[in-house]
């Protein structure tokens, strides 16, 4: 019999978990017929280890069941592995970005329904040092104050909590010096913000990067310049209208490797947790994971 394993974070989806849980396991047992295994997170780096063993035990699929903390934790699971089972998703985060950009119903009822789905979809994954990210990772002043969000505010305020933090940081017009070298040159000088993509969705904002797709083998870099109080506004718009790239403040590029660096300590946020301190390298992983997805995207 097919084999699955349910990672579940029990204090996302306002601790509603228990109850898609069951959920799952029901339709993973007696609609797709499978043996299920549900395995409950009670520390960090607890989904990463499940999924390790999944991976080992040469599991079919692996369900993740949380925000998107929880599954960068099952994601890095994957690092390095022979055998790497299929990915189901089930989002009960603030933001989720993963599924924004894979299609995948926000409604957490409506994605267990998906989990029926025979449609698979090779997504690249990228490298950061030593571990893996399925969405974003950022570094400056600004993704240091974005790291600092708290569960409550992000609770209260979802996507917005961001924004907030981010034009507070952007006004007091911090800014870090960064090298950052990708296939095609170098950049280097102040920003508050480098920006690299994988989806299209970053932030709860689904067009920060219109042209970014989960299976295009790059890397969508963007370098924002010290904004300043004037300019941030008509950044916003930019980001609103997906044309961000464009902005006169902002400089873009695709690229499957980058390196950022910096003779200052900074700190970065990778898929919407705190990452590691640059420098950093980054590369692509084309077609890494097969993810379950809507039979019509």
């Amino acid at each position: 019999m097919k084999q699955a394993m349910i990672i579940m974070n029990p204090s996302s989806g306002k601790e509603k978990a228990m109850e898609y849980v069951r959920k799952v396991e029901d339709t993973l047992r007696n609609e797709v017929g499978y043996d299920v295994v549900v395995m409950e997170t009670t520390q960090e780096l607890d989904a990463t280890k499940f999924c390790i063993s999944a991976c080992e035990d040469e599991f079919d699929l692996v369900v993740s069941i949380g925000g998107d903390g929880t599954l960068h934790e099952t994601i890095n699971g994957l690092l390095d592995q022979k055998h790497r089972p299929k990915l189901g998703v089930i989002p009960l985060g603030t933001v989720n970005d993963f599924a924004r950009a894979l299609h995948i119903p926000l409604n957490p009822d409506e994605a267990i329904t998906t989990l029926k789905s025979s449609k698979l979809r090779k997504v690249d994954m990228a490298r950061i040092n030593d571990q893996l990210f399925a969405n974003v990772v950022a570094a400056g002043s600004l993704a240091d104050t974005l790291s600092s969000v708290t569960s409550e505010e992000k609770s209260k305020f979802g996507a917005f909590a961001y924004f907030k933090e981010g034009v507070k940081e952007l006004l007091g017009g911090s800014a870090a010096h960064l090298v950052i070298e990708h296939d095609g040159g170098t950049w280097e000088g102040p920003a508050p913000i480098f920006i690299a993509a994988l989806t299209n969705s970053v932030g709860g904002f689904e067009n920060l990067a219109p042209d970014a797709s989960v299976d295009d083998g790059l890397l969508h870099g963007f370098i924002v310049h010290d904004l300043k109080f004037l300019n941030t506004l008509t950044a916003g718009f930019s980001l609103l209208l997906g044309n961000l790239k464009d902005h006169k403040d902002v400089e873009y590029f695709t690229s499957r490797r980058i390196k950022v660096s910096s003779t200052e300590p900074v700190k970065t946020n990778v898929d919407g947790e705190p990452g590691p301190v640059l420098p950093i390298e980054m590369h692509i992983l084309p077609g890494h994971v097969e993810v379950i997805v809507p039979e019509e995207e």
